[in-house]
């Protein structure tokens, strides 16, 4: 079990379909964070600047710029796990077997 797996047709399809909801939902998050960022009470460059480091590290990251390949999918999956981006729950409609190769490599890595 692992990340090199052979997904199915299935389970490619139905992750190319929910990644960008996953992705969406993602960016809807930080932009809360961000406008709470903005409120705080300092001053108006601490918080440009604090917001400018924070969308500069966010663009990097794996969960927001994501290279859709079909040998990724389960260590993306373990990834946005591992990150909070989404929960076991969001698998529910994948295969047992891709769901197993996630559960598997997530306990291993936590």
């Amino acid at each position: 079990t692992g990340g090199n797996m052979e997904i199915s047709k299935q389970d490619w399809l139905l992750y190319r379909k929910k990644i960008g909801e996953w992705q969406e939902a993602y960016m809807e998050k930080l932009l809360l964070e961000y406008a709470e960022l903005l409120r705080k009470e300092s001053l108006a460059s601490e918080r440009f600047w604090e917001l400018d480091k924070r969308i500069k590290n966010d663009k990097r990251s794996r969960d927001v710029v994501i290279e859709v390949r079909k040998q990724n999918v389960v260590y993306d999956l373990v990834a946005m796990i591992l990150d909070g981006i989404i929960a076991f729950d969001d698998l529910e409609d994948f295969s047992d077997d891709l769901k197993d190769a996630v559960r598997f490599m997530v306990v291993q890595r936590s």
